[in-house]
C-alpha cells in the first residue's frame, strides 16, 4: 500500500506540474515533506536552477519539520531568503500533497512573511 500511495502522489504531482512553471521573476515554490522534515525550494524552471531553499534541517527552523510549527518556521525562512533576493511573487507547487496540515502551514507562513501567491 505504501508504494501505491507514493505512486498516486507522483501522478498528482505530474498533473500539477503540467500547469505550474516557474520563471526567474516568479519562481515555483516547490514543497516536499517527509515524516520528520519539510523542504521548500524556489525553482526557475526556464533555466533549471534553484534560486533559494529552506528546510527543517536549517538552523533557523530548529530541526522540527514533523509538525505544523516547524513548517511555519520553514515557510518564514524561505520567504525571507526570497525577499533578500528581491523576489516577492511565486507559484506554489504543493508537490502532490494535500493542501492541508504542514503544507498549508508552510504556505500561510510564507504569505504572512510577504510572499504573494
Amino acid at each position: 500500500m505504501k508504494a501505491d500511495r507514493k505512486q498516486r502522489r507522483r501522478v498528482i504531482h505530474a498533473r500539477i506540474r503540467r500547469r505550474v512553471e516557474g520563471t526567474s521573476q516568479r519562481p515555483r515554490l516547490a514543497v516536499h515533506r517527509t515524516l520528520n522534515h519539510i523542504y521548500a525550494q524556489a525553482i526557475d524552471d526556464s533555466q533549471g536552477v534553484t534560486l533559494a531553499h529552506a528546510s527543517s534541517l536549517d538552523e533557523g527552523a530548529n530541526g522540527k519539520g514533523g509538525n505544523v510549527d516547524g513548517a511555519k518556521a520553514v515557510g518564514a525562512l524561505i520567504a525571507d531568503r526570497l525577499k533578500a533576493k528581491g523576489l516577492t511573487t511565486v507559484v506554489f507547487d504543493r508537490g502532490g500533497f494535500l493542501y492541508h496540515g504542514r503544507i498549508k502551514a508552510l504556505a500561510e507562513a510564507a504569505r504572512e512573511s510577504g510572499l504573494q501567491f
